[in-house]
């Protein structure tokens, strides 16, 4: 993790600088200026972010530079089965986008379906098949 996060954080070095430089040679152009920098800033947050999860976990083999790649075998991670619920989030999603096209009006419809699927995707743990 000490790797992804530097590799975050040496981008704030790039993009803060950049975007600078950008606003001066655009004169001020709006969007550029505020855009590259908030990039910047995005970066900063995900390298932080991975920065504190790097101290509380333990070292893994991709963090040990004489590490082999026999070191890394075995479980990688526990994995959610096949889930039917992004398929429900899939479909408020588009028929929230359908209402740009056809009316707001359709949101009534897009909200509920949408919601439904998000509590379900977030639960589907906490009970039937793969319950914990």
């Amino acid at each position: 993790m000490k790797f992804e996060a530097k590799l975050f954080l040496y981008g704030v070095l790039f993009f803060v600088p950049v975007g600078l430089i950008y606003g001066v040679w655009s004169h001020g152009e709006p969007v550029g200026t505020a855009a590259i920098p908030m990039v910047g800033g995005l970066v900063l947050m995900v390298g932080g972010y991975l920065m504190m999860v790097s101290r509380r976990i333990d070292a893994r083999p991709e963090d040990d530079p004489h590490g082999e790649i026999a070191d890394g075998s075995g479980d990688q991670g526990v994995f959610s089965p096949a889930s039917w619920w992004p398929i429900v989030c899939a479909a408020g999603a588009s028929i929230a986008f359908l209402a740009l096209a056809i009316g707001w009006w359709i949101l009534v419809i897009a909200v509920p379906v949408a919601l439904i699927g998000m509590v379900g995707w977030v639960f589907e743990f906490s009970r039937g098949q793969h319950a914990h």
